[in-house]
């Protein structure tokens, strides 16, 4: 198995506390990894970490077999975070097509991008009269415009309506088909089943990291939010609870 992410021995501590202990994680190339598990539980930190812009107090990632944050990596890795990222006195096209003009792409490909995220219609509206789910679309727009290989994205579902989030999912699935790696986080566990592959983290520790067929059978039950939960009391029972400091953003 090729992986494009590969996270070894990740510890980080943010504000005298510690928020990943050891974390040892891989994704593969031109999967749907989901990265799952509660608010406050350590996701967006470890996205940080893998996008390079996180301190690390010990351990190791490597992206497409460079350093987390090298250089090189800039073109190549689309990062979604929870907060839009756009301009909001521009309209959504000029967005997205001065994010292409960074990334060395045209109009066309800008546009395709908004057509790609379901904001066709609001093409010419400005990002300040969006609403926040339409706002966290065009940011998603953004990062797909420069065809990354690897594309990190902080729950770019919330605030979407079912419809669009089945969309948005189906878009994921394509780019995976295309050789596009995907990080979706979400604390969202019926999104779960969406994923190829799975991370299930809680209180900065991964507790889970396969498929969502083999976590149901490693819990012995078919549903997946039953699963993470037996898998959190087993940890518990044989002593794997936190050893201090608790969870993280």
């Amino acid at each position: 198995m090729e992986e494009t992410i590969a996270v070894r021995g990740l510890v980080v501590d943010r504000g005298g506390r510690r928020v990943l202990h050891g974390i040892d994680a891989g994704v593969p190339r031109g999967s749907v990894t989901g990265l799952l598990g509660p608010s406050g539980s350590g996701k967006t930190t470890l996205m940080r970490a893998i996008v390079g812009v996180q301190v690390i107090t010990a351990g190791t990632v490597t992206v497409l077999g460079a350093p987390a944050g090298s250089a090189q990596l800039r073109h190549r890795v689309g990062y979604l975070t929870q907060a839009p990222s756009v301009y909001a006195d521009l309209t959504v096209r000029e967005n997205v097509r001065y994010f292409a003009a960074l990334q060395g792409r045209g109009r066309a490909e800008a546009d395709q991008a908004v057509r790609d995220v379901g904001l066709a219609s609001a093409a010419g509206q400005l990002v300040a009269t969006l609403s926040g789910g339409q706002r966290s679309r065009a940011s998603l727009a953004c990062a797909l415009v420069g065809e990354p290989e690897l594309i990190v994205l902080d729950e770019p579902t919330v605030g979407q309506d079912p419809v669009l989030r089945a969309d948005l999912w189906a878009q994921f699935h394509a780019l995976a088909a295309t050789g596009t790696t995907l990080l979706v986080s979400s604390h969202v566990m019926d999104e779960a089943a969406r994923c190829d592959r799975l991370l299930l983290i809680r209180e900065g520790r991964l507790i889970a990291d396969d498929t969502p067929a083999a976590i149901r059978a490693a819990a012995g039950v078919d549903d997946l939010d039953e699963a993470f939960l037996r898998l959190i009391r087993a940890g518990e029972a044989g002593g794997g609870g936190p050893d201090g400091g608790g969870g993280g953003a």
